[in-house]
């Protein structure tokens, strides 16, 4: 009953920085089910298969509260969802742990420029209602994102959102609004692929109940704070968190050694809340 408990509670968790920040959800839900000594196969599976649930409350929430460009999820869904049925399929066969650090790599200049253009650069004025992702677009990002998530466990918005917010000008509420609700496909199709290569039996269903509850709780909150809160502040959140869950990443394929990541995880952390007292400071005294 506790471990279930806890369990729940990683899915509020995971779903209210997913739900806020557009990513999250499958890298912390997957990484508490790796420390369980879960197969990857099987903790990705049972992460997609909540996502299918927590996802769909996601993205109701979201468009609820009008944190959606509706084309821009149409467009990616679609290479997305083939993109997580094949990642799904051949997760058993890919080395995703060797490319798994050049992802991180390149997501962490992603995040420091969305961390930077949010902090120096963002004007309300030019805040953009729609993402004007064409197809062209939409296909590669849907693909290699849908790919990821369900070969590592979670990737949709990792690498979704700090793509999609790189465009000059775009909402930083809409950016998270459409990931989110596009994830739902992502999860489904995922979720298939995972049932034609492993079968049902070898899902923890109890777990995967505790994940879904959490995360249905925590879906409503988080598509609440992000039409709430500004949207400077929304980037400055996102790209913060970018950088340092993809840090870590990097720090741990070099077996880099733990004082170390310690203090290069203050500094990050230090520098992020910097950038956020600046930025509310900043736009206050524009207000003024």
């Amino acid at each position: 009953m506790r471990k279930l408990i806890i369990f729940a509670f990683i899915g509020f968790f995971a779903q209210l920085i997913d739900g806020s920040l557009g990513m999250a959800y499958g890298v912390t839900s997957s990484t508490l089910l790796l420390t369980f000594g879960i197969a990857p196969a099987v903790a990705s599976a049972s992460v997609h298969l909540a996502e299918v649930v927590t996802t769909a409350a996601s993205g109701a929430s979201h468009i609820k509260f009008g944190n959606v460009d509706k084309q821009a999820v149409f467009r990616l869904i679609i290479p997305g969802s083939i993109g997580a049925f094949i990642g799904a399929c051949f997760l058993s066969q890919l080395p995703g742990d060797v490319v798994k650090p050049y992802i991180a790599g390149f997501l962490l200049l992603l995040g420091l420029f969305v961390f930077f253009r949010f902090l120096f650069q963002y004007e309300v004025k030019r805040q953009k209602q729609t993402l004007h992702l064409s197809r062209k677009q939409a296909i590669p990002l849907g693909l290699i994102a849908g790919f990821a998530d369900a070969t590592g466990g979670g990737g949709w918005g990792p690498i979704a959102t700090p793509v999609l917010l790189s465009k000059k000008g775009i909402s930083a509420r809409k950016v998270i609004g459409t990931v989110d609700t596009s994830e739902f496909a992502i999860a489904l199709s995922a979720s298939v692929g995972f049932f034609i290569a492993l079968g049902w039996e070898e899902l923890n269903w109890t777990w995967v109940i505790a994940l879904m509850i959490g995360g249905i709780i925590a879906a409503p909150i988080a598509a609440w704070l992000v039409k709430v809160l500004p949207p400077y502040l929304l980037g400055v959140l996102v790209g913060g968190f970018i950088v340092l869950t993809n840090a870590r990443t990097i720090l741990l394929t070099f077996q880099t050694p733990d004082i170390w990541i310690y203090l290069i995880y203050v500094v990050i952390f230090l520098l992020w809340m910097s950038g956020i007292i600046f930025v509310i400071s900043k736009n206050k005294r524009n207000k003024n």
